[in-house]
């Protein structure tokens, strides 16, 4: 550990991490909705999680189209739903809402939280974009603080290295942190819009079985010649 600790010693400069960090933080910051920052941070949980399975969710719907049947739709109503896109599917459907109002709910519900994860990924993309740029303005600090120091040698060493070292900051936090979440962020958006397209089909099927039959009248003139 002492030897790693040696090696990346001249690597690690605080003034040229304050200037690159910090400098990518405010402008990301300056660029962007706080609520889409918001989201951009709470995104970084599900970069260690497996992908977006519905199988869970479509046998769950499954079991409430069963529970339907037997004893009503109303009977939906207790049960627990964890996801809230089908909790919210389901309410509509135990209050009479037609289907093709179930369809829109669905899809409204899919374009929000593509959005949602867009916007998300989008932060990480603008970091990475903006990273290189604040590398350079540390660069172009740390030379101005060598040309003011040619008087004196022993302070010419600080500059130049926060010259040299956020040039490199600015790449490894746009190459190796920035774009790689934003990437991996947009795949998993895409990858959990589809499977979320397979939970339309059965609940809209529910929906419509649940629908209210239409009651046939029959004149009593008819009755009485029957």
């Amino acid at each position: 550990m002492t030897d790693i600790a040696t090696t990346l010693a001249p690597f690690l400069d605080p003034t040229a991490i304050a200037l690159v960090g910090g400098g990518t933080a405010l402008a990301v910051m300056f660029r962007t909705p706080f609520a889409d920052l918001g989201r951009a941070i709470a995104a970084l949980p599900t970069l260690v999680r497996g992908r977006f399975d519905a199988d869970g969710l479509v046998e769950q719907v499954g079991n409430l189209s069963r529970i339907a049947r037997r004893h009503g739709v109303i009977a939906l109503d207790r049960t627990v739903i964890q996801d809230k896109d089908v909790r919210a599917a389901v309410a509509a459907i135990v209050d009479g809402r037609a289907p093709q109002d179930i369809e829109e709910l669905l899809r409204h519900a899919r374009r929000a939280r593509i959005d949602r994860h867009v916007a998300a990924a989008d932060v990480w993309a603008g970091a990475a974009d903006v990273a290189p740029a604040m590398g350079m303005v540390g660069t172009l600090i740390g030379l101005v603080g060598m040309f003011v120091k040619m008087q004196d040698p022993a302070a010419i060493g600080a500059s130049m290295a926060v010259a040299l070292l956020a040039t490199l900051y600015g790449a490894l936090i746009a190459n190796l942190i920035a774009a790689p979440v934003a990437a991996r962020l947009r795949r998993q958006a895409r990858g959990e819009a589809m499977e979320r397209l397979r939970l339309e089909a059965p609940l809209i099927a529910l929906a419509i079985r649940e629908q209210p039959r239409p009651v046939s009248f029959v004149p009593a003139d008819k009755v009485d010649a029957a």
